[in-house]
C-alpha cells in the first residue's frame, strides 16, 4: 500500500496545500469561496472524527473515501436538516478537493474518481415569492422615521428594493460606492468579485442624501451601519426586516405567516421590473445574473403575464381551416 495513502501527515499537508496553493494562490478564489470550503471541511472532519474515530491530524487519505463522503452528505440532510441545495454546495467543495487529489496523488486516483462520481441531488424549485406593489410600499413605510433605527431601516429597505441586491452586496455598500450627483447610482460588489452599477430612483437618492447628512458619513464608512458603526450582519438585516413585516401586516394581514426574507425583496424588484415591461436581459444585468436563463424563473412566477398570453390564444370552439398542399411532394411530407 502506498505510504501517501496511509500517512496522516500526507493528508494534512494535502488539505493545507489545497487551500493555500490551489484556492488562494493559483485560483485566487474569493474570500467567500474560501470560507465556504473551509466550513465544509470543518464539518466533514468533525463528522469523520465521530464516525471513524480519527481526529483530523490522524486521518489518512485512504480513509477519505466515497463511503465517508456519502455518509457525510446523508448526515447533513438527516441530522443538520440542510436543504438539498446546501448539500450539493458541500459536495462541490469536496469534489474540488478530489480533483486536486487526482492531480497531486496518482496513487489515490481511484479514491478521487469514486468521490467525483457521487451525483448532485435533484430538487424541486419552489415558485418564487414576491410582494405586490401595495405590500412593498407598506413595508417601505413600516420603520418609524422618528428613531435612528427606523431611519436606518428605511434606507436599508429602499436600497434593497431599488437595487435588488443580495444581502452580501447590501452590507458591503460604502459611501464611496454611492454617486448622488447627476445620474444617481450605486456600485455593488457581487458574487465572484463581479461589480455592477445600478441606477437609483429619485426617491431613493433623496433618502440617501438626507441619511448621509444626518449621519455625517465618511467615504469609507458603511452606508447601512449597525449602531456601533460597523456593517450590518446577515442576521441583523433579516431581524430588522421581520420587524418591518410585522408592522406592515397591520395594514396587510396577508403578510402574516409568510416567509419574507431579504431575497424576497430581490424577487419583488425583478417582478416589478418585468411587469413594467423592462426587457429580461436588462433585469438580468440589474440583478447581476450570469445569464438571462437564471432570470426566466421570474416569468414563470408572473401569473398576470400568463393570463395575457392566454387571452391571445383562440378558444377551442373557434374553427380554423386546415392548409391543403397542392403540390404532391408537399402532400407526401405533410402525411409523414
Amino acid at each position: 500500500m502506498s505510504t501517501i495513502l496511509s500517512s496522516a501527515s500526507e493528508f494534512t499537508a494535502l488539505v493545507q496545500r489545497f487551500f493555500v496553493e490551489r484556492l488562494i494562490q493559483q485560483q485566487n478564489a474569493s474570500a467567500q469561496t474560501v470560507n465556504a470550503y473551509r466550513d465544509t471541511f470543518r464539518l466533514l472532519l468533525t463528522y469523520a472524527e465521530r464516525t471513524i474515530g480519527k481526529s483530523p491530524t490522524t486521518m489518512s487519505l485512504e480513509q477519505f473515501d466515497c463511503s465517508l463522503i456519502i455518509g457525510f452528505l446523508d448526515y447533513l440532510e438527516a441530522k443538520r436538516h440542510n436543504s438539498i441545495r446546501s448539500r450539493n454546495a458541500r459536495l462541490a467543495a469536496v469534489r474540488a478537493f478530489a480533483h486536486y487529489v487526482a492531480l497531486q496523488c496518482p496513487a489515490a486516483l481511484h479514491l478521487a474518481q469514486q468521490i467525483l462520481a457521487i451525483p448532485s441531488k435533484r430538487y424541486e424549485k419552489p415558485m418564487l415569492g414576491f410582494l405586490s406593489r401595495e405590500e412593498m410600499q407598506s413595508l417601505l413605510n413600516a420603520p418609524h422615521s422618528a428613531t435612528w433605527y427606523g431611519q436606518r431601516d428605511r434606507i436599508m429597505l429602499a436600497v434593497l428594493y431599488n437595487t435588488g441586491a443580495r444581502v452580501s452586496e447590501l452590507i458591503r455598500i460604502r459611501l464611496s460606492d454611492i454617486i448622488l450627483d447627476g445620474a444617481a447610482s450605486v456600485r455593488l460588489h457581487g458574487k465572484g468579485r463581479k461589480q455592477r452599477t445600478v441606477p437609483l430612483w429619485k426617491e431613493t437618492a433623496l433618502q440617501i442624501r438626507g441619511w448621509v447628512k444626518y449621519q455625517s458619513l465618511h467615504p469609507d464608512q458603511p452606508l447601512i451601519p449597525s449602531r456601533h458603526g460597523k456593517p450590518m450582519t446577515r442576521s441583523n438585516v433579516a431581524e430588522r426586516l421581520s420587524l418591518a413585516v410585522e408592522t406592515a401586516a397591520s395594514d396587510h394581514p396577508q403578510l402574516r405567516g409568510r416567509n419574507i426574507s431579504p431575497h424576497t425583496i430581490r424577487h419583488t424588484t425583478a417582478m416589478h421590473l418585468l411587469q413594467a415591461g423592462v426587457d429580461i436581459s436588462v433585469i438580468a444585468l440589474w440583478l447581476g445574473h450570469e445569464s438571462p436563463i437564471t432570470t426566466h424563473g421570474y416569468v414563470e412566477a408572473d401569473l398576470s403575464m400568463k393570463e395575457r398570453a392566454l387571452a391571445t390564444i383562440q378558444p377551442p370552439e373557434v374553427s380554423t381551416s386546415r392548409y391543403n398542399p397542392g403540390d404532391k411532394l408537399l402532400k407526401f411530407l405533410e402525411e409523414l
